[in-house]
């Protein structure tokens, strides 16, 4: 087992995703950090706060700065964040007649929270990317299936008949839901932090509601409407959108897992013949990509009551709850990016086996019609004895192994339409359903 599956040259292909990683390493927050300081200087010089000189040295410095990574970590492990030692470097690399106004009326917090914003909002960015990918493939599928009949099954029982199309538009409700979601959140998430030590930007005098503004134009952000150090509702609420898109994802995993079982056989992961292969059972085709989605969604599960303890935080600066959502949120991006991967590709790779699932719902012998048959009879009779007499039918057919409608007629003389008792003709609503989640898909994906 790896002490971070998603850094492990063995595991990172599964758990891990590059380009996430990338945004979360020491060196892009450490970035991130500099350009909020960066910005900051130049927003308080422009406000005539600061001389203009002394934001021009302090962007110079950071642009071409590279931190003495050995003294940081020391300086992070005695104070328990980065900031301060990293300013102690970054005051070395500036004129000293300008230094002083380097991290001017901020504190600690402000400069973390805004770099996580900036590498949440590209985190964010590319988790939606792979949504939109993951959802096209999906579109397809609906459309390509929409008369494609298999059994529905509720209680993972046999129940009435679907279509496939059906099932997939079911799985792309609320993916879609998601991504609309995403687009209320980031509104919320999105914002500076600037406060000062308690939150009053005291040390800005006046000028601090100024600063706080200029400060987030100038990094494309929000403005909140109070300052955030300990009200961090927005932080939890992204957990719960990740916790919901990966929980998404696994729904149709589930399902996958479920309709590729041997005794089913509707679905196959990918055609890959070696994928999901055993190290002892040649006839094995493990479905491990659905295994994966699911895996990181129940972790995810687990980790958002840490990120909603994290909420419990005391007077204006807190002393616990950052560090804990240190340990969680970058995890729980990772879990949401590494379910994401693999949904995307089985999406693009998934095996329908059309002829098995007209198979499995013509081995029902009409069962999925008893409530079709239900319907027709009460039109003759009272809907209990209609009822009853399904009941009796049903029992009879599964302990003869006969068709239920041959049953049915042998027990009744009404002028019912025999011929159109069929399960592609006891579909409801589905076609429309399926019309309305694609139209939706469309305008989202493509509109």
């Amino acid at each position: 087992m790896p002490f971070l599956p998603g850094e492990s040259r063995l595991f990172g292909g599964v758990f891990g995703d590059e380009a996430l990683a990338a945004l979360f390493s020491d060196e892009h927050q450490v970035a991130c950090m500099l350009e909020v300081e960066s910005a900051l200087a130049q927003v308080q010089a422009d406000l005539g706060l600061l001389p203009a000189e002394a934001a021009r040295a302090i962007a110079a410095a950071a642009a071409h700065f590279t931190p003495d990574w050995a003294a940081l970590a020391q300086a992070t492990a005695r104070d328990g964040v980065p900031v301060a030692g990293l300013l102690a470097q970054l005051r070395q690399a500036v004129e000293p007649s300008f230094a002083p106004y380097l991290h001017w009326g901020a504190t600690t917090q402000d400069i973390l929270d805004t770099a996580l914003v900036l590498q949440l909002r590209a985190a964010l960015e590319l988790l939606e990317g792979k949504l939109r990918h993951t959802l096209r493939p999906l579109a397809d599928l609906a459309a390509q299936h929409r008369h494609t009949l298999m059994a529905g099954r509720t209680h993972s029982q046999q129940a009435l008949p679907i279509t496939f199309g059906f099932k997939v538009a079911g799985w792309m409700a609320p993916l879609l839901r998601d991504l609309e979601r995403l687009q209320q959140i980031k509104a919320r998430l999105l914002v500076v932090q600037l406060g000062g030590a308690v939150g009053t930007l005291a040390a800005l005098g006046s000028d601090g509601l100024r600063v706080q503004e200029g400060l987030a134009r100038a990094l494309g952000l929000g403005v909140p409407l109070f300052p955030w150090h300990t009200a961090r509702d927005n932080l939890a609420e992204l957990a719960g959108w990740l916790a919901l898109l990966s929980g998404s994802l696994a729904k149709m995993a589930q399902d996958v897992i479920l309709l590729a079982q041997s005794e089913v056989g509707e679905l196959r992961e990918s055609a890959e013949p070696e994928r999901g292969g055993s190290s002892t059972l040649p006839q094995k085709s493990n479905p491990v990509l659905s295994e994966v989605i699911i895996a990181s969604a129940r972790a995810n599960a687990a980790l958002l009551s840490s990120m909603h303890h994290a909420l419990i935080a005391e007077h204006e600066r807190a002393t616990h709850g950052w560090q804990l959502e240190w340990l969680t949120l970058p995890s729980m991006l990772a879990h949401t990016a590494a379910a994401l991967n693999q949904a995307r590709y089985l999406s693009e790779h998934l095996v329908v086996n059309t002829e098995q699932m007209r198979s499995n719902v013509l081995a029902s012998r009409g069962l999925m019609l008893a409530e079709a048959l239900n319907f027709a009879l009460a039109e003759h009779m009272g809907r209990t004895q209609a009822k009853a007499l399904i009941r009796e039918a049903v029992e009879a057919a599964r302990s003869e192994g006969r068709h239920l409608l041959e049953v049915v007629r042998e027990r009744v003389s009404f002028p019912i339409r025999w011929e159109a008792l069929k399960e592609e003709n006891y579909l409801g609503s589905s076609q429309l359903f399926i019309d309305r989640v694609l139209q939706q898909a469309e305008e989202v994906l493509h509109g």
